[in-house]
């Protein structure tokens, strides 16, 4: 079985290709990793009760705010899951595209079945960091965000004062302990 989810803040959109099933389930849920749990598992009861075995589950979305978490939440429960990487998934740019979560997790369906069939360029896969990894990069993350915070509040410091015709002047070279 195969299932897919295309994440935002308010709403998840979670489509499946379920062995047995004519049509393609498609379901919005909010945000909520046991609601999916329980969708996955209903699906799977689905095709267990029209005869077929469901010996694998592969789920994927792209990575994103939620990504990390939440599969190692659905791996501890027997999910296989597969975070990929957003840039990697083709798009064309020669025309502008309709962009909505349809059509965008039937665009992660169809690159997602390819990866697993082993098709070369369909996209690329993330790798699931332990916690312990993931909580190792918080530092330099967030010195990076500490440092971009003062850049922004630099160039406008010096956009007010070119504007009140004060030129030359190094907010960050004036103070104590700058570096």
């Amino acid at each position: 079985m195969t299932v897919v989810v295309e994440m935002s803040e308010s709403s998840w959109l979670v489509a499946g290709q379920v062995p047995g099933l004519e049509r393609q389930p498609l379901k919005k849920l909010e945000p909520d990793p046991i609601a999916l749990l329980r969708l996955v598992e209903r699906w799977r009861d689905e095709a267990v009760k029209i005869g077929k075995t469901i010996e694998r589950v592969a789920l994927a979305f792209e990575a994103g705010r939620d990504g990390f978490w939440l599969a190692r939440w659905l791996q501890a429960r027997g999910i296989e899951v597969h975070v990929i990487h957003s840039t990697s998934v083709a798009v064309s740019r020669e025309h502008r595209r309709a962009k909505t979560n349809r059509l965008d997790t039937a665009m992660l369906m169809r690159v997602f079945l390819g990866w697993l069939r082993g098709e070369r360029g369909h996209c690329g896969m993330v790798a699931i960091p332990t916690l312990e990894e993931e909580d190792a990069r918080r530092p330099s993350r967030e010195r990076e965000s500490l440092v971009g915070e003062r850049t922004r509040i630099v160039n406008r410091m010096k956009a007010i004062l070119a504007w009140l015709g004060v030129r030359g002047f190094n907010p960050i070279a004036q103070g104590d302990g700058a570096p």
